[in-house]
C-alpha cells in the first residue's frame, strides 16, 4: 500500500468494501463561500471562452513550433502564466500552482537570444517546467513542502536537478502545490491539501482528490497549466496521482536522480520523476535531470553504462515478444476498474506480448507496517539535516511541531500532525530497530520483484496504479477505492512507470509498469507502445462531480 493508504488504514478497512468509484461527492468541506462553489457549481460558466492554443502540446510540437518562428520560450510561457492564472485561482480553482516564477519571462528572452543565435540546448529548450514546492531553486521562489512554517524560505541554490533542467534549457515556470510534507504529517491526512496552498483540486472531477503528494504536478500538467512538470516520491507520490490525473508518470530507481536539495522523507525510497503528458515527454525529462550526483550516496549506485537518451527506447513494436506478469489481485478487483485491466491486457498481446498471472501484492503487503516505520525514521533525519543549513526560522522537525502548535487554527485546520510527533520520537539510524526495518523492506521488496521476474522470465509486472480517484474528504481523511499498485517498486528502489489506461465515468486509471533496478529505458519503450496502440489519454473536462 502506499504512504496515502497506509496513513489512513482505519478508514481504508471500513470502506473499501462498500464505497464504488462511481459514487457522486457530498460538497467539500471549505472555509469560504467561493472555494464551496468550485466544487459544487457548474465548472463549464467558469472555464475560459477561447481554445487554449497550446491544448495538449507535447515538448515535440513546442519545439517545431518554436523552431518555426510561430512561438517563443517567452510566448510560450506568457500563454502558460495566462492560463495558471485563469484556472489555478479563479475558474475551478485548482489551486495546483503555488507560486510563479518572476524570473521566468526574463529566462525565457535570454533562451530565445540563444535560439537566434543558432544555440539550442537540446529538446527542453524554451519548454515551461513546474516544479513541486519541495525542490529547491535558487532564485525568488520559495520552497515549503507546502508547510506554513517555512513560508520566506528560499535556497540558496539550485537542486542538483534544477540545476540539470536549466542547463537543459527548461524555463522554470513556478512551483506546485503537494500535500504538506509530503503527505507525512497525519493520519487523516487530505492529499492535494497544504496549509500554504490549500486543496489541490481534479481537472476531471472537481469534487474528487488530485491524489497526492504531488498533487499539484499532477493536476497542472493534466489541465495544460505547463507543459511539463515534476514531482517526487517516497511510495506513490509520482504515480498515484499520475494515474488519477490521466498522466505519465515514472518514478526512476532510486540514485538515477539525485534528491539533493529536495525536503526528504526517506533516504532509502525517495526520488523525483517526471509527470507529462506522453511517454515521450516522460523520456525528455529523464534524460534531462538523470546524472551522478557524488552529494547523494544512493544506495544502488548508478551503472557505468547508463543511457543518456532514453527516447532512442520508445519503439512502437517494443511489446513484440515481450513476457510480462499481471498482478492477479488485481484482475478481481472492483469490477469497473478489472475490466480496464483485462482491456490492457488484451491490447498488450495483440501487440505480440505474452501475458502471465502473478502475486505480487501478497508478497508485498506484509512489509507495509515496517516500511512506515522505516518512513519515521528517515524522515526525522532527513528533514533535521536539511533544515539545519537552509536558513529557515525553524530548524529541525521540533521547531516545526512547535510552529504548528502555535499556529495551530492555520496549519492544522483540517487534520493534525501525529505523524510528525512519531517521527520525532524516534531514537536515530544507529538503532538496531531501525537497522533491521531497512533491511527487512529493501530486502523483501527486491527479492521479490527480482524473484518474479527471473523465475517467469518477464521483463515488466503490471497491474492497475491505482483506483479512481476519491472524494476529497476533509471530514474524514483519504480513503482507498480498492486497488494500488505503488509499494513494490518504491520499497524495493526500483522504477515504475504509470501511463493513462482509460477511465471510469470519467475519472482517469493508470496502467503500471514495474521492472528491475535502472530498467527505465526497457519500462519507458514498453509503455510507449501500449501508449500509441491504445491512446488512452483524454484531456480533462473540469466536471463539478461524477453523474450519469
Amino acid at each position: 500500500m502506499n504512504r496515502r493508504l497506509f496513513l489512513n488504514n482505519g478508514t481504508r478497512a471500513a470502506l473499501t468494501a462498500v464505497l464504488l468509484p462511481a459514487v457522486a461527492c457530498q460538497s467539500a468541506t471549505d472555509k469560504s463561500a467561493a472555494d464551496a462553489s468550485a466544487v459544487s457549481g457548474d465548472a463549464s460558466e467558469k472555464m475560459p471562452d477561447a481554445p487554449f492554443a497550446l491544448h495538449e502540446a507535447t515538448v515535440t510540437d513546442l519545439q517545431d513550433r518554436m523552431a518555426k518562428g510561430t512561438e517563443t520560450a517567452r510566448s510560450l510561457s506568457e500563454k502558460y502564466l495566462v492560463r495558471i492564472k485563469a484556472l489555478n485561482e479563479a475558474g475551478p480553482m485548482l489551486r495546483a500552482v503555488i507560486e510563479t516564477n518572476p524570473d521566468a519571462l526574463t529566462i525565457a528572452d535570454v533562451l530565445d537570444k540563444e535560439r537566434k543565435a543558432g544555440k539550442v540546448r537540446g529538446l527542453l529548450h524554451g519548454i515551461p517546467v513546474l516544479l513541486k514546492d519541495n525542490i529547491d531553486s535558487g532564485d525568488q521562489m520559495m520552497t515549503t513542502a507546502g508547510s506554513l512554517a517555512l513560508v520566506g524560505h528560499k535556497s540558496r541554490q539550485d537542486a542538483f536537478i534544477v540545476q540539470k533542467l536549466r542547463d537543459a534549457g527548461a524555463v522554470l515556470l513556478g512551483k506546485t502545490n503537494m500535500s504538506e510534507w509530503a503527505n507525512f504529517r497525519s493520519s487523516h491526512s487530505v492529499s492535494g491539501w497544504s496549509s500554504r496552498g490549500q486543496q489541490s483540486r481534479n481537472p476531471y472531477v472537481l469534487d474528487r482528490s488530485t491524489s497526492g503528494s504531488s498533487s499539484g504536478s499532477g493536476a497542472a500538467v493534466a489541465a495544460n497549466l505547463c507543459a511539463v512538470a515534476i514531482g517526487t516520491e517516497t511510495d506513490g507520490s509520482v504515480v498515484s496521482p499520475a494515474s488519477c490525473n490521466g498522466l505519465v508518470g515514472l518514478k526512476p530507481t532510486v540514485g538515477l536522480l539525485s534528491r539533493n536539495g529536495i525536503i526528504p522523507i526517506s533516504s532509502t525510497q525517495d526520488t523525483a520523476g517526471p509527470m507529462t503528458r506522453t511517454v515521450h515527454d516522460a523520456a525528455v525529462l529523464l534524460g534531462a535531470m538523470a546524472g551522478p550526483d557524488a552529494a547523494d550516496p544512493a544506495r544502488l549506485p548508478i551503472p557505468a553504462n547508463t543511457p543518456t537518451d532514453y527516447t532512442t527506447f520508445l519503439k512502437t513494436d517494443t511489446l513484440k515478444g515481450q513476457r510480462l506478469g499481471v498482478e492477479k489481485a488485481h484482475l478481481n478487483g472492483p469490477p469497473a476498474v478489472a475490466k480496464l485491466l483485462r482491456e490492457a491486457v488484451e491490447a498488450l498481446k495483440a501487440q505480440g506480448a505474452t501475458v502471465v498471472e502473478v502475486e505480487l501484492n501478497k508478497l508485498i503487503n506484509p512489509l507495509g507496517e515496517t516500511e512506515f516505520e522505516v518512513m519515521l525514521y528517515e524522515f526525522k533525519d532527513g528533514v533535521n539535516r536539511y533544515l539545519a543549513n537552509a536558513g529557515t526560522s525553524v530548524h529541525n522537525l521540533a521547531d516545526v511541531i512547535a510552529y504548528n502548535n502555535a499556529h495551530a487554527a492555520q496549519a492544522m485546520p483540517i487534520f493534525q500532525q501525529e505523524t510528525l510527533i512519531r517521527a520525532e520520537a524516534t531514537d536515530g539510524l544507529n538503532s538496531p530497530k531501525y537497522k533491521a526495518a531497512v533491511q527487512k523492506t529493501v530486502t523483501g521488496a527486491r527479492q521479490a520483484i527480482d524473484g518474479l521476474l527471473k523465475a517467469q522470465q518477464l521483463m515488466a509486472i503490471i497491474g492497475v496504479t491505482t483506483g479512481p480517484a476519491w472524494c476529497i474528504d476533509w471530514v474524514n481523511g483519504d480513503y482507498s477505492t480498492g486497488v494500488d499498485f505503488s509499494s513494490p517498486a518504491a520499497m524495493a528502489g526500483y522504477p515504475h512507470l504509470t501511463v493513462p489506461m482509460g477511465q471510469v465515468l470519467g475519472l482517469p486509471v493508470g496502467l503500471s509498469f514495474v521492472g528491475g533496478a535502472y530498467q527505465e529505458g526497457h519500462l519507458l519503450g514498453l509503455g510507449y507502445a501500449y501508449e500509441q496502440a491504445t491512446h488512452k489519454r483524454a484531456a480533462p473536462t473540469f466536471r463539478s462531480t461524477v453523474g450519469i
